[in-house]
């Protein structure tokens, strides 16, 4: 039979964990002890799709109903994708989707194809700040939208904010981050964003508190930053690098570089990996076109060329796990809201990519890390951890 002569043989090399295969009602278990959940094939797969992207071919059986999770589907994805080492990419096949143009006109229509998807959508999972990024879970009993104001909180104190100071946000996204730097320091902000979404709620939120005189968000690219002839005490930029694509890292931070005063501070919090790598191809066609998740190590590299000081190195890889297990469960409590907008293959769509984040987090296949880097030497900053 061609499951048990060719699916069956692939799959065995996911032994870390045991599990169960169905096909056609059969089972077949995969490593020894009791099957820790089971993977239901309503159609079987091709092994010509399997090898050319493990990720996609199973990601799009999903989606497409042809593969079904018995069981809790974090769970299985938690047990399963601590092996994405033994997933098949033929990255040559694959070209045209994992390497994409980094021109500002496609790499703005990537952007805006995830983020624009739509506010109501956002709102019916996100907290109340609009936050979509990792939140920072001090207490065990915090809840999601907690742990965002305590994100922004941690990270506005190690920015060392003092009254009157001009602050950037690369990336902005609905703008929580720059208000609460305006009403609680005093400053004067600028926030940009690829997202027309983003752009008009923001800017709804500066008119509704009133802080007009002290914040602005602009629709721009990061690297025309240096063309508007204005330079800032403070940047920060939350879960944006991650779309500016690999050959543009260095690029990003020069444009930083130019636009942030002597002595200033940057605080980069971005997605992670151990090593280069060029990405997930079902992230890349469903989720995230164009993404690119840097290394560590690229991102300090880049910042040194450009004479950054690395102030401080923070790991928050269990806070992203936890925050993506908050917005999935909120995601599936609005599952109804959400098939009154989009398909049923949206929905299992967003269902998997939420799961699936939370899962890669929890298993280190990727990390999230904040950078404090000065541009040059300040030695005004407290000897000792300030925050």
């Amino acid at each position: 039979m061609f499951e048990e002569n060719v699916l069956i043989p692939f799959f065995k090399k996911f032994d870390q964990y045991p599990f169960c295969v169905k096909i056609n009602q059969k089972e077949y278990r995969i490593g020894e002890g009791e099957p820790e959940f089971t993977v239901n094939f309503r159609k079987p797969i091709s092994l010509t799709a399997l090898m050319k992207s493990t990720s996609l071919a199973l990601g799009e059986a999903y989606m497409d109903g042809d593969l079904e999770i018995e069981g809790d589907l974090y769970y299985a994805l938690d047990h399963f994708l601590g092996q994405m080492d033994k997933f098949s990419t033929d990255e040559s096949a694959l070209k045209k989707l994992i390497f994409t143009s980094t021109e500002k006109k496609n790499q703005q229509k990537e952007v805006q194809s995830h983020y624009d998807i739509g506010n109501d959508f956002y709102k019916l999972w996100l907290d109340e700040t609009m936050s979509y990024s990792c939140g920072y879970f001090l207490h065990e009993d915090d809840t999601l939208y907690q742990a965002q104001v305590n994100k922004v909180d941690y990270i506005l104190k190690k920015l060392y904010l003092k009254e009157g100071m001009t602050l950037l946000d690369i990336g902005c996204g609905w703008g929580y981050l720059l208000i609460e730097a305006a009403k609680k320091y005093g400053v004067r902000g600028l926030g940009i964003t690829l997202s027309k979404e983003q752009y008009r709620e923001f800017q709804s939120r500066i008119e509704k508190e009133h802080l007009e005189d002290r914040l602005t968000v602009e629709l721009r690219d990061y690297r025309d930053l240096p063309d508007m002839g204005k330079t800032f005490d403070r940047v920060v930029s939350v879960g944006m690098v991650e779309h500016v694509g690999r050959d543009n890292y260095q690029t990003f931070m020069d444009c930083v570089n130019r636009v942030l005063n002597p002595g200033g501070l940057f605080l980069l919090h971005f997605i992670s990996a151990l090593k280069e790598h060029a990405g997930d191809p079902w992230i890349k066609k469903y989720i995230f076109p164009g993404g690119v998740v840097p290394s560590l190590r690229e991102m300090l590299f880049c910042a040194a060329e450009d004479g950054f000081h690395t102030m401080d190195v923070e790991n928050l890889r269990l806070h992203y796990n936890r925050t993506l297990l908050c917005w999935e469960k909120n995601y599936r409590e609005h599952l109804d809201e959400v098939r009154k907008r989009f398909d049923e293959r949206f929905v299992r769509m967003w269902d998997l990519y939420l799961a699936s984040c939370a899962a890669t987090f929890h298993n280190g296949i990727i990390d999230i890390h904040q950078l404090l880097l000065t541009k040059g030497i300040n030695n005004e900053l407290p000897m000792v951890r300030w925050y």
